[in-house]
């Protein structure tokens, strides 16, 4: 996905859900704060996104442009409409969004996590992907690995945490 993909979500879920912000929780918030990553990193397809005022509201965002839509076959990219519960996230991360509003966006607003809480998330989530995500960035110096160390003691639940942590651990003994 590119920067200009995920600027066209925000607008078309902005649209859809009525509202003018949509908080983008999955791999593709990187697009926030680097507009032109390492391909590597934004390989996926699918941008996870949620209104930031009502979530419950994201159903209309998956309905209208989620996977299967005339949209992802006509754009082959889509909108995930997920809620904010979706993703475990350090205390403080709502605070941290960096914001893409653009005329590509029509003055809406998407809220996208800041890259070290997105790397946190990837490393609770700890699928293959995720896992992948990660050592991408860390290989391509997108994250300091302290700041993740300090942002994995921020999570509430802290067996996810030690999860977390033990993950982050093995990728960087592999060389991120």
């Amino acid at each position: 996905m590119k920067r200009a993909d995920l600027e066209h979500i925000i607008r078309a879920a902005a649209a859809n859900a009525d509202t003018d912000e949509i908080v983008v929780i999955g791999s593709q918030a990187i697009l926030g704060t680097f507009s032109d990553p390492p391909s590597e990193v934004c390989e996926s397809i699918e941008a996870d996104v949620f209104p930031k005022r009502n979530p419950d509201d994201s159903i209309l965002i998956d309905g209208a442009i989620g996977e299967g839509t005339i949209f992802h076959r006509t754009f082959g990219y889509y909108a995930h409409g997920v809620h904010s519960e979706t993703a475990v996230l350090p205390n403080g991360a709502y605070d941290r969004l960096v914001p893409i509003r653009n005329d590509n966006t029509r003055g809406n607003t998407g809220w996208c996590l800041e890259v070290h809480d997105l790397a946190v998330s990837k490393l609770v989530a700890g699928r293959e992907k995720d896992i992948s995500f990660i050592s991408a960035m860390l290989r391509h110096k997108l994250v300091d690995p302290e700041l993740i160390g300090e942002r994995i003691g921020m999570i509430a639940d802290k067996e996810k945490a030690l999860l977390a942590i033990e993950r982050f651990n093995r990728i960087s003994k592999a060389g991120g």
